[in-house]
């Protein structure tokens, strides 16, 4: 029986990482990067111009969202460590997108290297 982890290993091996020192560029050069955590995560903080698509909505939202339609976008995916972001390329790779990434180490490599992080203010009903 597989594991989670054997899943992200199979996946890894299918899956064009960037490497964190590249990442900026790529993301200048994508025509959409996707945030594939949860909301929670997205709302603590997620790069700049990231569109939240949790990887459990993934193929209903790349399905159903006009913008994401077209199968030779570039892409380029993250989430926390880059193990859901790498199973959520394999998907978009199986349901035919052709220019798929993911960020190596994910948002926690990135915020650990000091990148800019987007952390919205919390609403005032003041």
């Amino acid at each position: 029986m597989k594991t989670a982890h054997d899943l992200v290993t199979e996946a890894k091996k299918h899956t064009q990482e960037i490497p964190l020192q590249d990442a900026e560029k790529a993301i200048l050069a994508a025509d959409v990067l996707l945030d594939v955590r949860e909301a929670d995560e997205f709302a603590a903080g997620h790069l700049s111009g990231a569109m939240l698509v949790p990887r459990g909505l993934l193929e209903f939202k790349l399905s159903g969202s006009p913008v994401l339609e077209s199968r030779d976008l570039n892409v380029v995916l993250y989430c926390k460590t880059s193990g859901r972001a790498a199973l959520a390329a394999q998907t978009m790779q199986t349901m035919g997108y052709l220019n798929v990434r993911s960020i190596a180490g994910g948002f926690d490599a990135w915020q650990a290297a000091g990148k800019p992080v987007v952390k919205p203010e919390p609403t005032s009903f003041e």
